[in-house]
C-alpha cells in the first residue's frame, strides 16, 4: 500500500505533510514504515507526555474497551467520578467542578461560553501571539493573522493586548469584559514567557472589573513545564483552567476546571456527546497513575534544566535565544526554523516550529539524559 499517494489523494489538504509515515512508537521513540527509529521531540504536539504506548495505559484502555466504551454524562460513571476527585486535588483551591470534552479547543470554547453566560457580558481579552485553538470562538481568541483572516468576520467582542503588558491589559478590561484568557507560556507563539507580575496584575484587574480569568494550560499542563500546571510557577489563581493534549496519553480528551466565581451553570447550557466517556476517563486515570509512579513532574523539571543548559552551550551565530520551562523548550533563530527542523528529521530527531523562527521541542517527559544529549548533539551539528 502506497500510504503517501493515498493520503495525498484523499486528505483534506489542510495539513502540511512531512515525507514520513510513522508505524509505531514506544516511550520516547517512534519508527517509520521503513523501520528507522526517531527520538520524538514533538510528542504529538505535546500529547505523549508519558511516552508512546506506555504499557500501563495500554492495559487500562484494553480493560475499559472490554467493559464499557461510551456512556454520556446523563449517567454516572466510576471512572469519571475518580478522575474528577483526582483533578480537584491537583488544582488550586476552588477549582472543583469540571466540564469534560474531547480537545483543548473544545475546552476553550466551553470556557468562553461559561464566562459570557456567567457574567452576562460579551467582551473577551486575549494576548497577542497567543494560540487557543481553531474553532470559531477559540480562533477569535487566537491572534495569528494567518489563522484568523480567511475566516473573518470572527466572533465579535474579542480584543488583544501585548503579552506581558500590564498597562495595555488594564486599559482593555472594562465593565463590558466577561473574561481575560491567557497562556502562562505561549507555545505556538514561540515558547514565550511573561514576568510573574503580569499574571498577578491580570488577577487584580479581573477582580476590579468583575471579569473572569481563564488560563489556557492545554500545552503547558501535565508536567510539561516542570510543575503539574505552569500557573504554579507564577502563583496564579484562575477562575477557569483549560486542559487537553496530554490528559489521556493520546486518547482525545479536554477539560475545563471551573471555580466558584463561575455560574451557576444551568442544565443544558453546554454539552458533548463524547465528553467524559469511560474510555477517555480510564486513560486519563492511568496517566495520573503513571505520573505518580514515575515522578514525571520532577523529572521534567530536572531534565528540562539540564537540557536548556546543554543547548545554551551550542556556539552558533544562528541562535538568538534558548528559552523555556521544564521540557517545553524554544530555540529562537535569526532565520527561518523549518530547514533546520527538516535537517534534524534526517538525523532521526523529530521537532516542531513555533512561528517562523523558533524550533520547538516537546519531548515525552520520560526522556532520559542520554537521549537529551543525542538531541543536543544533533542540534549542534545542524546549527553550526
Amino acid at each position: 500500500m502506497d500510504i503517501f499517494s493515498i493520503e495525498n489523494e484523499y486528505s483534506s489538504g489542510v495539513y502540511g505533510k512531512r515525507e514520513l509515515a510513522l508505524a509505531r512508537g514506544r516511550g520516547v521513540q517512534v519508527w517509520d514504515t521503513e523501520g528507522r527509529a526517531y527520538i520524538d521531540c514533538a510528542a504529538g504536539i505535546g500529547v505523549a507526555n508519558i511516552g508512546h504506548s506506555h504499557p500501563y495505559l495500554v492495559n487500562a484502555v484494553q480493560e475499559q474497551v472490554q467493559t464499557l466504551v461510551t456512556s454520556q454524562e446523563m449517567f454516572y460513571d466510576g471512572q469519571r467520578a475518580r478522575l474528577y476527585q483526582r483533578l480537584a486535588a491537583l488544582l488550586p483551591p476552588g477549582l472543583t467542578r469540571f466540564f469534560l470534552c474531547n480537545s483543548g479547543t473544545e475546552a476553550v470554547e466551553a470556557a468562553i461560553k461559561f464566562a459570557r453566560l456567567s457574567r452576562g457580558r460579551p467582551g473577551v481579552v486575549a494576548a497577542m501571539r497567543g494560540f487557543h485553538g481553531r474553532t470559531l470562538g477559540a480562533l477569535s481568541a487566537t491572534h495569528k493573522k494567518q489563522y484568523r483572516q480567511p475566516f473573518a468576520p470572527l466572533v465579535p467582542g474579542f480584543s488583544h493586548i501585548p503579552f506581558g503588558n500590564i498597562e495595555r491589559l488594564e486599559a482593555a478590561v472594562t465593565d463590558g469584559t466577561a473574561a481575560v484568557i491567557l497562556e502562562v507560556v505561549q507555545g505556538e507563539g514561540g515558547v514565550r514567557l511573561a514576568d510573574p507580575d503580569f499574571f498577578a496584575a491580570a488577577r487584580a484587574i479581573c477582580d476590579e472589573q468583575g471579569a473572569l480569568l481563564i488560563v489556557d494550560e492545554v500545552q503547558t499542563g501535565y508536567g510539561r513545564t516542570g510543575t503539574f500546571f505552569a500557573l504554579e510557577q507564577v502563583g496564579l489563581q484562575p477562575d477557569m483552567l483549560c486542559m487537553g493534549k496530554a490528559m489521556a496519553g493520546g486518547v482525545p480528551m479536554g477539560a475545563v476546571a471551573i471555580g466558584d466565581r463561575v455560574g451557576p451553570l444551568p442544565v443544558g447550557a453546554h454539552g458533548s456527546t463524547f465528553g467524559g466517556n469511560p474510555l477517555a476517563c480510564a486513560a486519563a486515570n492511568s496517566v495520573l497513575d503513571i505520573f505518580e509512579a514515575e515522578q514525571l513532574v520532577a523529572r521534567a523539571a530536572a531534565n528540562g534544566a539540564y537540557f536548556r543548559a546543554a543547548l545554551r552551550q551550542i556556539d552558533s551565530p544562528r541562535i538568538r535565544e534558548v528559552r523555556g520551562m521544564g521540557l517545553m523548550v524554544g530555540i529562537e533563530l535569526k532565520e527561518r526554523a523549518m530547514p533546520y527542523v527538516m535537517a534534524l528529521m534526517e538525523r532521526g530527531i523529530i521537532t516542531l516550529t513555533a512561528g517562523t523562527t523558533v524550533i520547538r521541542l516537546l519531548p515525552p517527559l520520560v526522556i532520559n539524559r542520554e537521549q537529551l544529549d543525542t538531541v543536543a548533539a544533533a542540534l549542534q551539528e545542524v546549527l553550526e
